[in-house]
């Protein structure tokens, strides 16, 4: 390639980064204003821009109690297809009781146990089998839970496209989760309620209905509920007062385990309502049951609350809405809980800090003070100490922090404490590749080779050594990034960036620098 292309490409990149370096020395109203500044800028992390840092414990107890709770539906199964009598299967303190009373019902409950290689048997009261789970079952069961744990906080939370914005959730230990969410993106009590709410969504025909629980139970004898129904209740959002009692069945005629989808939408008279979507199979249970109830009133139940009771006017398939007294706020977090799924297992905030935006704002000018006296000092030495190459290498190192800054603000990356040391650091490491590459051709010099003949030489001898620091330090910001937390990851990506930013203003712009001057002139000397 001629150097005029070279050049042309370089200035390209360094212009279109250059670019997206601009956005984050201007205003956010700027930005939003002006068409020739682009929306894309850094994000700041918890550290720089305040927020709140929960650490959220993990009830790994209850993956124990539902593992008993299905082993102890199979056993029933299994007992009542073989014809063997038991008296009563209970869980009780992590641990599943099976009453018994004859030897041959001892004997089967040991053997079905036996060939499930999950429990180990426990206690000495030959008509009360007690069992555990095994501990490799409980190891297994507990770290199902955490991941599942995790999964639903990160499709709520963590989420770029449906959850927080810049939001972090990852493991921390054994059983407890850490949630970083900068401040601004969301407020404390919004953010409280996405993880109060566990997502477990119900579908009951309504039986009868009342002002209030008393009201309800009054229209039967005694006030006795028929049997297997319950009374769950719409409330209001801001006093929780009792709006509406419904009687419905114990059992949900269907469950939210269907849903494939779930979004925030709006009805005719553009009130904030969530549509969802079934799958097939879904689908067919929810047609079947609104079939056989037209005229009856469904209730949208969710975590025991109603939060609407639609008449079913006709069939329907796989698609429906679920309508209330709904912000669009409201609105948007109900369809990520859904969305997300059900978190079937405890959790609790055992740790909550507040991070002032001031500290924050204090750490970014130290840390632009810290970019500046390093980059001032790296500029005064090369410039004494390597004359003109030392100004390319300084040229060089300057284009190097524009695209350094420009790629991390176009993928609108977000910027951590110790994402801003990365910068310092690469401040500070970039000007090596250039110490390297000089000092090869200072070699070449002295060995009575021309300047043309040294600058080529030295560059190609340098290389190797150049791309093997730099290689081995990406491959330690790769382990970084994939064992490191929020603020690990956030240095390993950008010292992955300025690697691979430095390099290239190292082996190509300084080469091209050179390529200009001298480039192909006969000269007696190398400023060098």
């Amino acid at each position: 390639m001629s150097l005029r292309w070279r050049a042309i490409w370089v200035i390209a990149a360094v212009v279109l980064f250059g670019y997206y370096a601009v956005a984050n020395f201007a205003s956010e109203e700027t930005r939003i204003a002006s068409p020739l500044v682009p929306d894309n800028a850094l994000r700041l992390g918890l550290d720089l821009r305040g927020g709140i840092h929960w650490v959220i414990g993990v009830k790994l107890g209850a993956t124990e109690e539902h593992e008993l709770s299905f082993l102890k539906g199979l056993l029933q199964d299994s007992l009542d297809r073989d014809n063997v009598v038991v008296g009563s299967i209970d869980v009780v303190d992590q641990q599943l009781r099976v009453e018994t009373f004859t030897d041959e019902a001892r004997r089967a409950v040991r053997a079905w146990f036996g060939d499930t290689d999950q429990l180990a048997e426990v206690g000495g009261d030959p008509e009360l089998l007690t069992f555990e789970l095994s501990d490799l079952r409980r190891e297994q069961v507990r770290e199902q839970g955490m991941s599942q744990v995790l999964e639903v906080l990160r499709r709520r939370i963590g989420d770029p496209m449906k959850g927080i914005p810049d939001s972090v959730v990852t493991r921390q230990g054994d059983d407890r989760v850490l949630v970083q969410i900068p401040g601004g993106a969301v407020d404390r009590a919004r953010a409280r309620e996405m993880l109060r709410v566990t997502g477990f969504l119900e579908f009951k025909i309504v039986q009868d209905t009342a002002q209030t629980e008393e009201l309800l139970r009054a229209k039967f004898p005694d006030g006795e509920l028929p049997e297997d129904t319950v009374i769950a209740f719409e409330r209001d959002k801001e006093t929780d007062r009792v709006l509406t009692a419904y009687l419905v069945g114990k059992e949900a005629d269907l469950t939210g385990d269907y849903l494939t989808d779930a979004r925030p939408g709006f009805d005719n008279q553009q009130r904030p309502q969530v549509d969802f979507a079934f799958n097939p199979a879904g689908g067919e249970l929810f047609q079947a049951l609104t079939e056989a109830n037209i005229g009856e009133r469904l209730a949208i139940i969710l975590d025991d609350r109603v939060y609407s009771a639609p008449t079913i006017q006709s069939r329907i398939a796989t698609r429906g809405t679920i309508t209330g007294r709904f912000t669009v706020a409201e609105a948007s977090d109900l369809s990520v809980i859904l969305r997300a799924g059900s978190l079937s297992v405890p959790v609790v905030i055992e740790e909550e800090r507040t991070v002032g935006p001031a500290l924050g704002a204090d750490s970014i000018r130290r840390g632009v003070q810290a970019m500046v006296v390093g980059l001032a000092l790296i500029v005064l030495f090369t410039a004494l100490y390597y004359r003109l190459s030392g100004l390319y290498a300084s040229a060089a190192l300057a284009a190097n922090l524009l695209l350094l800054i420009g790629v991390m603000s176009m993928f609108e990356a977000t910027l951590t404490l110790p994402g801003l040391a990365g910068i310092v650091l690469t401040v500070g490491m970039a000007v090596d590749a250039n110490v390297i590459i000089f000092e090869r051709i200072r070699e070449e010099l002295r060995a009575h080779k021309t300047p043309r003949a040294a600058i080529s030489t030295g560059f190609n001898k340098a290389f190797w050594t150049i791309m093997d620091a730099n290689i081995t330090t990406l491959g330690t910001a790769i382990v970084l990034y994939n064992y490191g937390t929020g603020p690990i990851k956030g240095f390993a990506v950008t010292l992955s960036i300025g690697v691979v930013t430095s390099v290239f203003a190292a082996m190509i712009i300084t080469r091209l620098m050179f390529a200009v001057f001298p480039g192909d002139r006969h000269v007696e000397s190398l400023s060098i």
